[in-house]
């Protein structure tokens, strides 16, 4: 039975509570408990931030929340409040201008390079710790502060003069003034002072809060910053890595645990040695994918929490030492040396490596049987008479010549009358003679054997049947609604192969758009990924489900690249291959490789492992100014590549002047996915460039994990330590808790 505190308990509570969370939350890896009303947050715990700068927040609870207000004493505002609406306000925030001029890992160093240029400057030089997010974590030197972009652009001049090259422009936003804030519930307006800190607790173990439609779990904390109102989430680090691990990489589009896994691992590592990077605004991390991306619950997903649990308090270290768990999207193949993306040293277990795995397994399926090109009216139509043949509703020959002859209507309906067998429906027998088969015969046999019928008489227009029939010869028969009905839901292609609606079909014919009819119908084929081959059966993923499957002997093997589908008795496949495949007596009859994979790179399934962007020369040269003084743009050309190939070093010319952009800087200037890329031009007729074409791969910044090649590498077999192990170098594997 729940026990619930009374207030003098609650006071008591809450001190013991703000002293814990105000004190610091260090890290200890025990089984403690912070405890209030039955609920409890347990140790270690985690500080995110939900949103800056907020404005009339509202906060609800699953079941009642209590609101503490905490300052110089601490008052309980409110018992199991159900919502709460905070009538705040938004800080005008003022824009900084600086003008970074040096990085350096040691402070000292910056404080040099600082000492330097006040002597060289009549402008304020800072030192300052760099943001959250970068991998560097050193110290960056900067003059300022610039009420416009044109003066800071003047300075950079200035600079590049006295050999200052790689100088770009800083934005910083403050706030200006604060006011105080006004709580409503189910009570008075309650006023608050502009330095309250709040306290939102839910009063039942298994309550959760919520916000901006997402639900969390833990407390929230709102309080007041230099950038105006700020809004916390409290809880376990454990319970946040349910949320971040699905966030980052889906189980939905990459189901495999063991990449779930070694993203657990990586994520956890990342948080633990980034704690502490917002501490200015009161939390450890932000909810995007600036540090990492934090949705709630409203993200967790079973298989990335099983992930999660199963490496519960595990992380990466190099020598003993936490490691920077960095991690990228798709890394278009080869990862890269942290030093030649990210301001900063080498670090010994950031180095570029391959995205292949070498214990790749590759399978063979095989069959007894293909099928020659059938081609009426100039068309294949084999792959529609494979797939009825797979179906089990044609069970003739697969010689062309059967194909080529006039169908009657009696053959037709049993073909049909089969057809909706595997819909799980009946058409019952009827005195079908075995006269010859029209367009007319076989469009009404069609809509009506499928149940189209009440789509043709109250879901389509008779403008709309006259606009499609418009070339096509009129007769005055009913039938030409069903004809019109099957050109406009594409089973019959065009009016042009008609020609005449009561021309005699042949075979092919009949094949072809009885399969196109049968396709509408997603419950006709089973759709998934090929994992890999087990005592002869086939295992497929299909959905979030394995399934084993025994292959006939004369299965139907296609390959369907750019949906054009070619048959072989053979195909080689390396897992994670998109199939569909029709299944008879739990035996594959017909499996369909829909785009073939063509490399054996792991990252190869993401959307991104391959694109283009074209973009015209004045918008690239917008861009390009916004942090770099050069003018009207003449040309960009890559100066150095790292050992994956990426853009490390760029040169930019322009008219007032050239600019030598390293690193990641690069993707932010061109405004690029990844700076995997090539670069290609277009002319007008003066020989003058108009666009760029950058034809890339990948991603992200590249370097670390590949988010999409552990995935692969998981398909391929490798548990989550190899795959960590494969991405940082020579690190272990250890459980704190």
């Amino acid at each position: 039975m729940k026990r619930f505190l009374s207030k003098a308990q609650k006071y008591i509570f809450i001190v013991a509570f703000s002293l814990f969370i105000m004190g610091g939350l260090p890290l200890e890896y025990g089984e403690e408990n912070v405890f209030f009303q039955g609920f409890q947050i347990e140790k270690p715990v985690i500080r995110i931030g939900l949103g800056v700068n907020l404005k009339d927040v509202t906060l609800s609870s699953s079941s009642g929340m209590d609101i503490v207000e905490v300052k110089n004493n601490f008052r309980l505002i409110a018992d199991d409040v159900k919502e709460v609406y905070i009538k705040g306000h938004q800080e005008k925030l003022k824009e900084r201008l600086w003008i970074q001029v040096g990085q350096e890992k040691d402070k000292e160093e910056a404080d040099n390079l600082a000492q330097k240029l006040r002597f060289l400057t009549d402008r304020d030089v800072v030192v300052s710790m760099v943001e959250p997010g970068n991998i560097s974590r050193g110290y960056r030197t900067k003059i300022g502060e610039f009420s416009t972009r044109e003066e800071a652009l003047d300075h950079i001049n200035m600079l590049s003069e006295m050999s200052f090259a790689d100088t770009w422009i800083l934005r910083e936003e403050i706030a200006l003034g604060s006011k105080p804030l006004l709580l409503l519930f189910d009570k008075d307006p309650e006023s608050l002072k502009e330095d309250t800190v709040l306290y939102f607790i839910p009063s039942h173990s298994q309550s959760y809060l919520s916000y901006n439609e997402r639900n969390y779990k833990g407390v929230f904390i709102l309080h007041a910053s230099q950038k105006g109102l700020v809004l916390i989430n409290l809880l376990n680090l454990e319970e946040y890595l349910k949320s971040v691990v699905p966030s980052e990489l889906s189980p939905y589009t990459f189901p495999e645990i063991e990449a779930h896994k070694a993203q657990a691992v990586a994520a956890r590592t990342y948080a633990i040695k980034n704690m502490g990077s917002f501490a200015e605004l009161g939390f450890d991390l932000d909810d995007t994918p600036k540090t990492q991306y934090y949705k709630g619950m409203n993200a967790e997903h079973p298989l990335s929490s099983d992930a999660v649990n199963i490496t519960r308090g595990e992380i990466a270290l190099y020598n003993g030492t936490l490691i920077d768990a960095l991690y990228t999207s798709t890394c278009g193949g080869m990862t890269e040396n942290v030093e030649n993306i990210f301001d900063g040293p080498a670090l010994p277990y950031l180095r570029s490596t391959e995205c292949v795995y070498e214990k790749q397994k590759e399978w063979m399926l095989k069959s007894t049987r293909t099928i020659l090109p059938i081609t009426i009216n100039g068309r294949n139509v084999s792959g529609e008479i494979a797939f009825l043949l797979g179906q089990g509703v044609i069970d003739k020959t697969i010689d062309p010549i059967f194909y080529m002859e006039q169908v009657g209507m009696d053959e037709a309906f049993s073909w049909v009358q089969r057809a909706v067998v595997v819909l799980g429906r009946e058409l019952k027998g009827q005195n079908v003679q075995p006269s010859p088969l029209t367009f007319l015969g076989f469009s009404k046999l069609v809509v009506e054997a499928f149940g189209w019928k009440e789509e043709v008489m109250n879901l389509f227009q008779q403008g709309e049947k006259d606009f499609i029939l418009k070339n096509l010869k009129k007769i005055d028969d009913d039938r030409m609604n069903y004809i019109a009905y099957l050109i406009r839901v594409g089973v019959v292609p065009s009016v042009k192969e008609i020609r005449d609606p009561q021309r005699l079909l042949l075979r092919g014919e009949l094949a072809f758009y009885l399969g196109r009819a049968l396709k509408r119908f997603d419950a006709t084929v089973h759709k998934g990924v090929f994992k890999y081959l087990q005592d002869g059966e086939a295992v497929l993923q299909a959905g979030m489900k394995e399934r084993s499957l025994k292959i006939s002997p004369d299965v139907f093997l296609l390959e369907n690249d750019d949906k054009t589908p070619s048959f072989s008795k053979e195909i080689s496949l390396i897992g994670g291959e998109q199939v569909s495949w029709i299944e008879k007596n739990e035996m594959i009859r017909y499996l369909e490789v829909l785009n073939p994979i063509r490399s054996n790179v792991l990252d190869r399934y993401s959307d991104y492992h391959s694109w283009r962007v074209r973009v015209s020369k004045s918008r690239l040269e917008r861009r390009i100014n916004k942090s770099y003084p050069i003018g009207r743009l003449i040309d960009v050309s890559p100066l150095r590549r790292g050992d994956s190939k990426r853009v490390v070093e760029l040169l930019v010319k322009g008219i007032d002047a050239s600019v030598i952009i390293n690193g990641l800087r690069i993707r932010s200037a061109l405004g690029v996915r990844d700076t995997l890329f090539v670069i290609d031009r277009e002319y007008d007729g003066d020989s003058a460039i108009t666009h760029y074409i950058f034809t890339g791969r990948g991603w992200g910044h590249g370097v670390g994990l590949c988010q999409v090649g552990a995935f692969g590498m998981a398909q391929a077999g490798a548990d989550y330590l190899h795959i960590l192990k494969k991405y940082y170098y020579g690190i272990t594997i250890e459980n704190t808790y």
